[in-house]
């Protein structure tokens, strides 16, 4: 399994604000659905911060996305080690297959591979 980025995500109910303020640290928008936006480094994309209002097919926002070359390979891993499945393994219409679990801390891990 290969790890492709990993970034936070903040549940926020001011995405453009948090745009702007991110922005004066030099993250640029990378994508923006409305619920969901991602901010990027230009020097450096995968230095990445999201930013949801909700999740449109989740129960919950999650706390980190982890982006894997093979998400059906970690999902199997996953859920043969008995770890709580918080949203199944799907393709979304946005480009992504992906499921989430919680972590042994509690965190909600968003993990995904893009189609």
């Amino acid at each position: 399994m290969s790890i492709r980025r990993v970034m936070p995500d903040i549940r926020s109910e001011a995405l453009e604000e948090s745009r702007d303020f991110y922005g004066l640290l030099g993250f640029e928008e990378v994508m923006n659905l409305g619920w969901v936006m991602t901010l990027a480094s230009p020097s450096n994309p995968t230095a990445q911060v999201t930013f949801m209002s909700q999740d449109k097919t989740a129960p919950v926002v999650p706390d980190m996305s982890v982006e894997v070359d093979d998400v059906d390979a970690v999902y199997e891993a996953v859920r043969a080690s008995g770890a709580e499945i918080v949203h199944p393994l799907q393709a979304e219409e946005w480009g992504v297959r992906r499921f989430f679990v919680r972590d042994p801390n509690g965190r909600v891990v968003n993990v995904l591979s893009h189609r």
